[in-house]
């Protein structure tokens, strides 16, 4: 299991356009993709889901992968929490 430990920069936070962006991206890997916020714990692969996290800037999320590609899906992933949100 990989883990990226990430404080949300976006002054939106995780809004809608991102938010599609990010599961369409972790949809194409074969493992288990993970966000944490607060000790709740959503598929991010549904976007409803991570939205439904409301998660608002300066929060910290906890992105784990799991499964087979998991080190590809983090590489990916955690790059792309950086650069957008």
């Amino acid at each position: 299991m990989k883990e990226f430990i990430y404080t949300i920069t976006d002054p939106q936070g995780v809004h809608a356009r991102p938010a599609g962006l990010f599961v369409k991206e972790a949809a194409k890997f074969p493992c288990s993709v993970i966000i944490d916020k607060e000790g709740k714990s959503v598929d991010g692969k549904r976007l409803l889901a991570l939205m439904g996290l409301g998660i608002k800037q300066g929060q910290e999320i906890t992105l784990r992968c799991e499964g087979e590609q998991e080190a590809e899906a983090m590489a990916v992933l955690s790059d792309f929490l950086q650069k957008n949100l």
